[in-house]
């Protein structure tokens, strides 16, 4: 099993690196692309309370520049195999392939908010993934960013599946005390590709965390995406499918869980652009202690995107009255030929569930477990039989025993 370890050892400020020459490594147009994101990113304000998407989250006392700009390294992976998959630290992908990353860096993601743009100019953490056409990967891929106290990460993911390649790739943010991830991931699916994408977002409580990921699945092409959000104090992540492609799917199964006073956002978009195209996405939460969560759901049928089908919904289970939720789900449809449901649902632990487990001799903290247990059990059983299936399982049970200890 492929396994990558990226970890920011001792972080050093942005005029130590530009003493170090290190703008002078990069190719010319990254340099560029560097400074028009700059440019961007010196007229973008923080979002306040009014501002769609971000009233449930308050940025009032977030601070670009208390923590320190952080190089990472990549260690035991680096795979560049002629015509084979390439699976490179994007800086050194940057050099070594620069008219893929040329062509496709930020072609997904725009630099039109203040997160996605200071990403563009500053990121010095990242990954090129390049699986060729018809290329299958025979194992999975893993990556673990980590992160330490103080630092800000700037996390840039570029994955390319050329037509009818597969993949399965695992992403893991973790960090020690208080910090700032700022990431953006861009997934390419060809026509006929299929990608399973598992993102598990395990950072310290103490952290800011804001994520911008977005995909692009072409004809025929498959994505199956798992998001896990266990970590972080506050920020944002924003999860976009695009179903460019005649006869594209994508399956999204998000968990979150959060205790003390986290607050977990998550922002997801289901575009269909193209006909006979389909998306299903299930997130459930569970909130213990003073924490609270929002999630924000769109479906968008774009004009001409006959004959889709969506679904939607989110769930929340609340272990204490003093935990929130908000679960707003939308459509925009511009389609007359489509098939779109949501649903939402906010709830306490079912006390009469409670008593009939009680009664049959459960202890109270035991059947409180099994009840939790069996609303997370319906996401799991979402995932593919195998290895996601079980690290799923095997994560939400782990949570489950911190939130409940």
């Amino acid at each position: 099993m492929a396994d990558a370890s990226l970890a920011g050892p001792a972080a050093r400020g942005r005029e130590a690196e530009q003493a170090a020459g290190f703008h002078s490594t990069e190719p010319g147009w990254l340099i560029e692309g560097r400074d028009r994101a700059k440019e961007i990113a010196a007229t973008l304000e923080l979002p306040g309370p009014k501002a769609k998407g971000w009233e449930f989250t308050d940025l009032s006392d977030f601070d670009f520049d208390a923590y320190t700009e952080a190089v990472a390294g990549v260690e035991g992976l680096s795979r560049s195999d002629g015509d084979g998959p390439v699976v490179l630290p994007l800086a050194d992908a940057a050099a070594s392939h620069p008219e893929l990353v040329r062509e496709r860096l930020g072609s997904i993601v725009p630099t039109t908010d203040p997160f996605a743009a200071r990403n563009e100019a500053r990121w010095r953490d990242g990954i090129l993934v390049h699986v060729p056409a018809g290329v299958a990967l025979s194992e999975p891929i893993r990556l673990t960013v980590n992160a330490a106290a103080g630092e800000e990460i700037e996390w840039r993911a570029l994955i390319v599946l050329a037509e009818g390649a597969e993949a399965e790739i695992w992403e893991r943010y973790a960090s020690d005390g208080e910090g700032l991830f700022n990431g953006v991931v861009e997934l390419s699916l060809g026509d006929g590709a299929n990608l399973r994408y598992i993102c598990e977002q395990e950072l310290s409580p103490e952290s800011w965390v804001f994520a911008t990921q977005r995909a692009e699945v072409g004809r025929e092409a498959n994505l199956e995406w798992v998001a896990l959000g266990f970590g972080s104090a506050r920020g944002k992540v924003r999860m976009e499918t695009k179903l460019a492609g005649r006869g594209s799917s994508a399956r999204v199964t998000g968990a979150y869980a959060g205790d003390g006073v986290q607050h977990l956002d998550y922002d997801t978009t289901q575009e269909h652009a193209a006909q006979d195209t389909t998306s299903d996405l299930a997130f459930r939460g569970v909130l213990a202690e003073r924490a609270t969560a929002v999630w924000r759901g769109m479906i968008r049928v774009d004009p001409g995107a006959q004959r889709t089908d969506a679904f939607q919904e989110s769930r929340n289970l609340l272990l204490s009255t003093d935990a929130h939720a908000d679960a707003i789900p939308g459509l925009e449809i511009e389609a007359d030929d489509v098939r779109c449901t949501h649903a939402a649902a906010i709830a306490q632990v079912d006390r009469e569930q409670l008593h009939y487990l009680r009664a049959h001799g459960v202890s109270e903290d035991e059947a409180k477990r099994l009840v939790v247990e069996g609303f997370l059990q319906e996401l799991v059983e979402r995932a593919r039989e195998g290895p996601i299936r079980e690290a799923l399982a095997s994560e939400l049970s782990k949570r489950l025993a911190e939130l409940l200890d």
